[in-house]
């Protein structure tokens, strides 16, 4: 059962954070929504929130949430627009916006633990 949790968590990152992506591109008509302000007041609130979600539900390794929907928006990105030169650049900028997530993601793991909540 805590494999299935996991690999279900895994699953719901990568497919929300890459649709955040594809959803905000497609909403702005912007390549890179990053470049929106529709991106920084919609697409990646939602994914701080995904993040402690995740978190809360699957609190082991709280941080991989994070990380994993961040990534699937520089996969998302490379798919849709390809890659550039500056693509090492992007994916420092994607790990750096995972950060907040990780912290996030382990203060619902966190919570849950603090309320005894049973493991998954």
């Amino acid at each position: 059962m805590k494999n299935k949790h996991i690999a279900l968590a895994f699953l719901a990152s990568a497919a929300v954070g890459a649709g955040l992506w594809v959803l905000s591109s497609m909403a702005t008509g912007r390549r890179e929504p990053w470049d929106s302000p529709f991106y920084w007041k919609t697409a990646y609130p939602i994914a701080l929130v995904l993040s402690g979600a995740l978190g809360y539900v699957a609190p082991e390794q709280p941080w991989r949430w994070a990380l994993a929907v961040m990534l699937s928006q520089f996969a998302a990105m490379a798919i849709k627009g390809g890659l550039g030169g500056l693509w090492p650049l992007g994916l420092a900028l994607f790990v750096l916006l995972s950060l907040p997530g990780m912290a996030v993601a382990e203060g619902a793991a966190r919570f849950r633990r603090w309320r005894g909540s049973p493991r998954s």
